[in-house]
């Protein structure tokens, strides 16, 4: 399959599946190896980030394939750079890191606006960048591999199976927290 043959709604579904399943993924494992339930009561962070408990926290795997479409909105014009090329993964990949990782327009954490323009310590600043840059690299992988190799089954299943699971562990706590 030529690159630009690439449809946008095939793009949309794969790009909503594979963010949503490897952004919850590294959420858990950030969770359990970055301790946020601990860091996120620490002061620096305590007014910046929710805490656990808050069901937005909770429900926050469903919003991502709203951030998954608009991830396809912009890999769509440039696909024939991204997809069924060499290193297409690692062009996607820089894109992600250098413009909505570190060059983010807002004092994200992490940014180099957010160094500038926020008083959070360098530590915090530091501090879940290796998710974002973990979860943005998996994704580019995941994603131009899948994209490249449409007929893999196997990982089809397998990021389905994620997304689902995904989806229905974000629903469960939401609606099973303890009130």
């Amino acid at each position: 399959m030529n690159s630009s043959d690439i449809s946008f709604a095939k793009l949309s579904v794969k790009t909503i599946v594979v963010h949503t399943s490897t952004y919850f993924v590294m959420g858990l494992l950030a969770l359990q190896f970055l301790d946020y339930a601990h860091q996120y009561a620490e002061p620096g962070l305590q007014i910046f980030m929710r805490p656990l408990t808050d069901p937005l926290v909770a429900a926050g795997t469903l919003f991502q394939p709203i951030r998954g479409l608009l991830f396809a909105l912009g890999f769509y014009p440039i696909r024939t750079i991204l997809f069924n090329r060499k290193n297409g993964w690692a062009i996607l990949w820089l894109i992600l890191v250098t413009l909505g990782i570190l060059s983010a327009f807002g004092p994200s954490p992490g940014s180099i606006e957010g160094m500038i323009y926020t008083s959070s310590p360098l530590k915090l600043q530091l501090f879940g960048l290796p998710e974002v840059l973990l979860q943005s690299l998996f994704l580019s992988t995941i994603l131009c591999y899948w994209v490249n190799h449409p007929g893999n089954k196997r990982l089809a299943w397998a990021m389905w199976i994620l997304f689902c699971a995904a989806v229905v562990a974000s629903v469960a706590g939401v609606v099973l927290r303890p009130a």
